[in-house]
């Protein structure tokens, strides 16, 4: 283990780095698994000093963790540029809900983007508005429309970029100035990029969010989320974390520690494997649309060359039939890829997916423009199997579909 700090780094040599102080890892190269509810003290000097403080590191209680979760979260901490600390869920569920009561409080109003995750939406819908807090669904591609919904009073603004399932690329550097123009904060879900590809504090952003079920644990065995954020919002974040009594087991703490280590590489070959597939999509007449912004034709690939450094294997197409279960169709037909929620693991998944549920501000690119009709879609998620045989799987499923 170095003794440089790994956020003097470049990437893929800080996570695997990062997190790994020597009072945590002692003499092995992991940090060991530390369960454990009860922390003991010497002496009852020291367990009234332990109350004075509050920062990983300091053993109080099992809820505050120990060195298992502690080098977990700083890790985090060090490949999220410009964060001061990160704070661990027990899902990226739990992170979304987590970050948005830190914030908001009966009587906020918050903006979300129109193609966020079905989860945040509800949260929305659901659990915030129950606590008396209001929404407005916004286009994140129309700035003008944007600006002006800060004629009312805003606290927040939550984010998401690429749009979830239909992958549209938002400005979010002059969403997020916009936004503190205004006097709100702006929220992030990072899960697609991760900090890796995507630096969503130093592009102006004040809380990033990922759900570490994804890149980070990368095997599709564990379930936790984070969230990382400067100085004043990391500590609202850990305040009203702790207040929830949320807390990540050790074991998944460790497991998702070790899939952090090979993540780098990870996203690097399926981001190469998403591409290769995506660019023979686009030439398939079965296919209508390929949703990926990491293509040159892709509507928002500019801004995702601008402001990324990376990608994922995630990306979504929609099909020429119009025959409603066409999807459904494709994905049985499909060998190599496994139907199934989530993504970010080292197995190919395809998922049909119907954005026009998940909308009230932005059209659909799966909602022809000359009829009412909703052409079928999938969302594929690039493993790390062998491109080659996921586009030949790919093939013969498509070809059944003309049968």
């Amino acid at each position: 283990m170095s003794g440089k700090d790994p956020k003097d780094m470049r990437p893929a040599t800080r996570v695997t780095n990062a997190g790994r102080r020597e009072e945590w890892t002692g003499p092995v190269v992991n940090t060991p698994v530390w369960r454990a509810s009860t922390h003991l003290y010497k002496k009852e000097s020291d367990r009234k000093a332990a109350n004075k403080t509050n920062a990983d590191g300091g053993f109080f209680y099992g809820r505050r963790g120990a060195p298992t979760q502690w080098s977990l979260a700083e890790a985090l901490t060090q490949i999220e540029p410009g964060a001061h600390g990160t704070v661990l869920y027990p899902s990226g569920v739990a992170a979304i809900a987590g970050s948005l009561l830190a914030v908001l409080k009966p009587g906020d109003r918050l903006l979300m983007s129109d193609n966020a995750y079905d989860p945040s939406r509800s949260m929305a819908t659901g659990l915030l508005k129950r606590l008396g807090i209001a929404h407005t669904f916004f286009d994140p591609l129309d700035l003008d429309t944007y600006r002006h919904l800060f004629d009312e009073p805003v606290k927040a603004v939550w984010l998401e970029s690429p749009g979830s399932l239909t992958m549209e690329v938002s400005d979010v550097p002059a969403l997020a100035a916009i936004a503190r123009e205004n006097g709100a904060v702006s929220l992030i879900d990072n899960t697609w990029a991760s900090s890796l590809g995507f630096a969503a504090l130093d592009h102006g952003c004040d809380i990033a969010m990922m759900s570490l079920s994804k890149h980070v644990g990368g095997h599709s065995d564990l379930m936790m989320g984070s969230v990382s954020a400067g100085e004043r919002w990391y500590r609202a974040l850990r305040r009203t974390s702790q207040e929830l009594g949320q807390v990540v087991s050790p074991d998944d703490a460790a497991l998702a520690a070790r899939g952090l280590r090979t993540m780098a590489i990870r996203l690097e070959k399926s981001t190469t494997s998403a591409i290769r597939v995506a660019e023979w999509l686009c030439d398939q007449p079965q296919v209508a649309q390929v949703m990926c912004p990491m293509l040159t034709n892709d509507p928002g690939n500019p801004l995702w060359k601008r402001d990324f450094t990376g990608g994922c294997g995630l990306f979504s197409f929609v099909l020429a039939s119009s025959d409603p279960d066409a999807s459904g169709k494709l994905a049985d037909a499909l060998e190599l890829f496994g139907i199934g929620y989530s993504w970010g693991g080292f197995e190919s998944l395809a998922l049909p997916i119907f954005p026009l549920d998940h909308r009230a501000a932005m059209a659909s690119p799966t909602k022809p423009a000359s009829d009412t009709g909703v052409k079928p879609a999938i969302r594929l998620s690039i493993g790390l199997e062998d491109t080659d045989d996921l586009i030949a799987d790919l093939a013969q499923a498509l070809e059944k579909l003309d049968d």
